[in-house]
């Protein structure tokens, strides 16, 4: 599990990477998550689905997965070869959100669009997480 500090670093370093970070807020119950969405088609075609309340499944004990609405583009799939705890992924093949709280490996099928900020813990439970509410929010 990689230290606070060296996750904080990552995603400071992503946000300054990142010219137009647009802010998330994902709710469950009385938690907050926050991430920052990153900049590509896939992410665009999510945000047009925003607001949303969705149920999280746990998959392979390392993430949380939700199917959206509507079908994401995937045009902008490439090899995410630096996995990191707090991504925020699509699976291509499947059209699945993924949430990673835990370690994975690199794929080609998967296209990052945001990266959990702070409060991953909330999803970082067994089983489903139920009625869970994802937001645009602003600067």
């Amino acid at each position: 599990m990689p230290s606070e500090n060296r996750v904080k670093n990552e995603i400071q370093r992503d946000t300054l990477a990142n010219k137009k970070v647009m802010k998330l807020k994902i709710t469950s119950g009385d938690k907050v998550v926050k991430a920052i969405l990153y900049e590509n088609p896939t992410t665009k075609d999510f945000i047009a689905q925003l607001p949303l309340t969705v149920d999280m499944e746990d998959f392979a004990g390392k993430e949380k997965i939700f199917y959206p609405p509507k079908k994401l583009s995937t045009a902008a799939r490439k090899a995410v070869s630096d996995p990191k705890i707090g991504d925020i992924n699509v699976y291509a093949p499947g059209g699945n959100i993924a949430i990673f709280y835990g370690s994975y490996s690199g794929s080609r099928d998967l296209i990052r669009i945001g990266r959990i900020t702070e409060c991953i813990d909330v999803i970082n439970v067994t089983g489903t997480v139920k009625n869970v509410y994802f937001e645009l929010v602003e600067q």
